[in-house]
């Protein structure tokens, strides 16, 4: 009997009692009703080896073992939300969830095999976290080929096995005694995956509420926006002038606060007018925001609205808050004058700018950590202070304890750590990635190893490789059936060698206007990240996320032996500027380019004698080969 709708499963008995031929009828029935289409027939012959094989297992299982007999089977169960990623079959047995997945390869390749493995241990990963009555139960993945023989071992947290074998493992998985969990419950519990930025922003603005994910709430995400929609009520009942920073390691949540506060301030108070936009300098993400939202209205590029409203021009804008994303990297004077003919920086500009505002204004400055990758930004926090001594009316500053002491020039700074987010959201659980960055691009061998480890513990994927081929052909396999699912080839915009591999991060990297389609269309376009054909560089990515990313290694960031060595730039053109520090820009580009990853990574370092000395390195930290 079903359990709903959406849900295709049976007692282990009453489907032991079923033919193949009304299994297999109402399993198409169930597959049409999820997906709208008709299985395909290698679909339908990959059911009847999966049937063949459970049936065998599960009727020597509940021979020897009266408990297995009280479990359920669930078939293609569909993980909400997550738009075709539908492990084959789970288990609810007395006391925990068993995830099988089953592939007919007889002979798969090295990439096959780890992009199978990872999918059935993703799938249970994701269950723990985001499926509502997983979160104490024991869940547990195996990986069955239908197709061979004589395969018994563990892989991480995954035990793969060929047909004879299942049995077996399912022997261990049997717990005799009362039923820890109600089976019923568990197929009817909800299931709130992390969104991406697009899609959280898609549902903001499309009036749809965003999953309860715990995560997030662990991370603070509601508590920072709270504490940003309170300051603001401050500003406006009081008529003064407020500027709030909230800082976070990348992939902590930022943007999403920024963009979630705006659309409160939007929807959800009483006056019920527009008075917030975003704004961010990073033109793929506005680009690929306005693309996912199909409008310009909430968000918009930092540098048009000054452009519009800075150096003392006299048109106001409508909104009195603004988002202003990454607003450490906010463009000094000299980058100003040369760009918009000013010597006004941008901080100072928007200071100027809000005490021009009839009543009150509010600025939220969104900071990221370590992500100053363009000439004209390594001011960084120190150009807001300075703006504030030079503004014409006394500002209240709203910021977390380690960086309230940079605001000496503010009329009065209130302290508040719920405006520090230091988890990292976008690679799920990977709570220690950014750390490993760090330890990594800070050449901290001892205390990389040691941090790459808790990253693999925590279900993040790094893998290396010098096969670009193998590379692609991984995340092609892993996400092969999974429509919502990103993934797509970075690197540096300084990584020359790449054209020697035929990845010409000129010709074939994508510029800002592209990178809406990049990110946002489905994996069968042309135009998609997913078609890995075409390259993002820092400067399109930062502030985005992929799925799983191949990082491109460049030879812009070599491996010495002891310390990162960049090349020294050329002098630049006449009228142009030359970096104050080159090879922390090289750095923070690294830093961005590594910390994109959702699922995780594949750092692809070309087969150039330029490059052995960092494949080494990087192999020396654990990280595992492809191949």
């Amino acid at each position: 009997m079903t359990v709903l709708n959406d849900v295709y499963a049976y007692s282990v008995p009453a489907f032991l009692a079923l033919s193949l031929n009304e299994w297999g009828k109402g399993l198409r029935l169930h597959h049409e009703r999820i997906t709208g289409e008709q299985p395909t027939a290698s679909q339908v012959r990959a059911w009847a080896n999966s049937h063949r094989v459970l049936h065998s297992a599960l009727a020597s299982v509940t021979a020897e073992h009266h408990a297995a007999r009280t479990w359920t089977v669930a078939f293609e169960y569909e993980l909400p939300r997550e738009r075709g990623r539908r492990p084959d079959i789970v288990l609810l047995t007395t006391d925990r969830v068993v995830v099988l997945e089953f592939k007919d390869h007889p002979h798969p390749t090295s990439p096959e095999e780890a992009a199978h493995t990872d999918q059935v241990a993703a799938y249970a990963r994701d269950l723990n976290h985001y499926h509502a009555a997983s979160h104490d139960l024991p869940i547990h993945a195996a990986l069955v080929y239908a197709g061979r023989t004589d395969l018994n071992e563990v892989r991480g947290h995954v035990r793969v096995v060929s047909p004879e074998h299942l049995a077996s493992y399912l022997a261990t998985q049997v717990e005799a005694g009362p039923h820890q969990f109600e089976h019923h419950t568990w197929l009817n519990a909800d299931y709130a995956p992390l969104p991406t930025l697009v899609s959280a922003a898609r549902r903001l603005f499309e009036h749809e509420p965003l999953p309860a994910i715990r995560r997030a709430q662990s991370a603070g995400i509601e508590e920072t926006v709270d504490a940003l929609i309170e300051a603001a009520r401050t500003a406006h009942a009081r008529g003064e002038h407020h500027l709030a920073l909230v800082t976070g390691v990348p992939g902590a949540g930022k943007t999403l606060v920024g963009l979630q506060f705006v659309y409160a301030r939007t929807v959800k108070e009483e006056d019920g007018e527009r008075d917030a936009v975003f704004l961010s300098g990073n033109g793929p993400l506005v680009n690929v925001l306005q693309h996912a939202l199909g409008n310009k209205v909430f968000v918009q590029g930092v540098h048009d609205f000054l452009k519009q409203y800075g150096a003392h021009r006299q048109r106001l804008p409508e909104e009195h808050i603004w988002v202003y994303d990454e607003a450490q990297r906010a463009w000094d004077a000299q980058q100003v004058l040369e760009k918009r003919g000013h010597a006004t920086s941008e901080p100072e500009d928007f200071l100027k700018l809000g005490a021009q505002m009839p009543g009150w204004a509010m600025l939220v400055g969104l900071i990221g950590e370590g992500q100053e990758i363009y000439i004209g930004e390594e001011g960084g926090l120190a150009a807001w202070n300075h703006a504030l001594q030079a503004s014409d009316k006394p500002w209240t500053v709203h910021a977390p304890a380690k960086i309230t002491s940079l605001f000496s020039n503010a009329k009065d700074v209130i302290t508040n750590d719920a405006l520090d987010l230091t988890v990292s959201l976008r690679s799920h659980l990977a709570e220690h990635l950014y750390a490993w960055v760090r330890a990594l691009l800070d050449g901290e061998t001892p205390r990389s190893q040691k941090l790459f480890r808790e990253v693999q513990a925590e279900g993040f994927e790094v893998y290396l490789t010098r096969d670009l081929e193998m590379a692609k052909a991984y995340v092609q396999t892993r996400y092969a059936d999974a429509y919502d699912k990103r993934y797509g080839l970075l690197a540096s915009s300084k990584a020359s060698n790449l054209k020697n591999v035929g990845l010409d991060t000129w010709n074939k990297g994508i510029k800002q206007y592209q990178a809406g389609a990049w990110f946002n269309l489905p994996p069968s376009d042309a135009k998609s990240c997913c078609q890995l054909t075409h390259i993002a560089s820092e400067f399109v990515c930062q502030g985005l996320e992929l799925d799983f990313p191949i990082v491109c290694w460049g030879s812009d960031l070599t491996w010495t032996g002891e310390a990162w060595r960049s090349p020294v730039p050329k002098a630049p053109a006449a009228g142009k500027r030359a970096p104050q520090d080159p090879h922390r820009l090289r750095l923070n580009s690294y830093r961005v380019l590594l910390t994109r990853g959702r699922d995780g990574m594949i750092l692809y370092v070309p087969n150039q004698p330029a490059l052995n000395a960092t494949y080494e390195y990087l192999s020396e930290l654990g990280i595992p080969a492809l191949s």
